[in-house]
């Protein structure tokens, strides 16, 4: 996998990164999956962006949908789903966030 980026990502990615990848990273990762034409994903930018512009952990945006494996793995229901990992393990998950709070509540489990 190419090396990770820190801080916000404005579109989902085309090419995901398999479970080993993602299971692979050591330490804190933010998982974020959905898709570019979704509302409710378009919806959740701003709360996220202003957390996670400045957030000192690897954010991935992950495309979802049928027959994505990544997705699926993860039993994702609803987009936007945020997933935080710590070396392969989730430790919580956040969907539909629609204010920078709850973002900032998910990336407070960090210091927990």
């Amino acid at each position: 996998m190419d090396a990770l980026q820190t801080g916000f990502n404005p579109s989902y990615q085309d090419e995901n990164p398999s479970i080993d990848d993602v299971l692979s990273i050591e330490g804190y990762v933010i998982l974020e999956f959905g898709a570019n034409w979704c509302g409710h994903c378009k919806a959740a930018i701003p709360a996220a962006e202003q957390v996670l512009s400045n957030a000192e952990l690897p954010h991935i945006k992950v495309t979802d949908g049928k027959g994505k494996r990544l997705g699926r793995a993860f039993k994702i229901k609803l987009w936007p789903t945020f997933v935080l990992l710590n070396s392969g393990k989730e430790v919580a998950r956040l969907v539909r966030p629609l204010h920078a709070d709850e973002v900032r509540e998910l990336l407070e489990l960090m210091e927990a």
